[in-house]
């Protein structure tokens, strides 16, 4: 089914809808937004997520009728993730920052990634409101609104800018671990932010304003093009216990460089997410 599939022109489609998408963000980001709450914590969804997705999906199968989608608010209606399979398949997160998307302030994004024999070709991750735009292609180097970007190259824990989030659920057992890693890190890093945005958190250390940043329930849509971003850029992406990334598996840790990746691995309590996006 890749077979002859043109990377090329599928960068440029997805390039011009989350233009197009990013104009209904940015001008529903101008007041606050009526929310409702899909899974009982905080995890939040509005119309403007729904009429994102739609948006990219209904345009993406206009050229390709048979590429796959897994999508954050398709996967929340319909009874779960969609398999990861080696169809061309378009992992979409319409509003990353959901929470700061409703209260009006401006850091929020569309991420979208495209895996073809899963394995991630096309990263792109948007910020309309203060026009931010992270690209990437496998083998081609990670760029911002155009120009060539790459990691900061820190090597120590004790000298990072890390980022992370509270994330969406509040169950007990993880706010435990979250809560436990905030008060390590704080002690051993230079700074320590949360944005609320886990795929601009990847970007931040793509481009080299963070150093690293890791977190323990995200989705496959959060991280899919901020892997790829963050990889192209010259940094590594990994499992929070130091192991292999796997997209599935709600955990990430994005770093500039191995040593600083492994010296933050080493810290941190870990917790694993259930269930898995698989």
């Amino acid at each position: 089914m890749a077979e002859g599939l043109d990377l090329g022109k599928c960068f440029e489609i997805i390039n011009n809808l989350t233009t197009e998408a990013g104009r209904l963000i940015a001008r529903n980001n101008e007041t606050r937004q009526d929310f409702v709450c899909k899974s009982g914590d905080i995890d939040l969804v509005t119309q403007t997520d729904q009429d994102v997705e739609k948006l990219i999906m209904d345009g993406i199968r206009q050229h390709y009728p048979d590429h796959k989608f897994i999508g954050e608010e398709e996967s929340s209606s319909g009874g779960g993730v969609n398999k990861l399979t080696d169809a061309p398949t378009w992992i979409i997160d319409p509003v990353d920052g959901t929470m700061n998307f409703v209260h009006a302030f401006p850091h929020s994004c569309i991420s979208v990634g495209l895996k073809v024999n899963k394995v991630t070709e096309i990263g792109i991750i948007y910020n309309p409101m203060l026009e931010q735009r992270f690209t990437a292609r496998r083998g081609q180097g990670a760029y911002y609104n155009g120009k060539r970007i790459q990691t900061s190259g820190q090597k120590e824990l004790g000298k990072a800018l890390v980022t992370s989030e509270f994330g969406t659920s509040r169950d007990e057992p993880k706010m435990l671990a979250v809560n436990e890693n905030f008060a390590k890190i704080a002690k051993q890093v230079h700074g320590l932010r949360v944005l609320g945005s886990a795929a601009l958190n990847m970007a931040m250390v793509a481009l080299g304003a963070a150093d690293a940043n890791y977190e323990m329930g995200i989705h496959a849509w959060d991280v899919c093009a901020g892997d790829l971003i963050v990889r192209e850029a010259g940094g590594v992406v990994i499992d929070p216990a130091g192991g292999e990334f796997d997209i599935m598996s709600r955990r990430v840790l994005a770093a500039a460089t191995p040593e600083l990746a492994q010296e933050l691995a080493k810290v941190l309590t870990q917790f694993y997410p259930q269930p898995r996006d698989d």
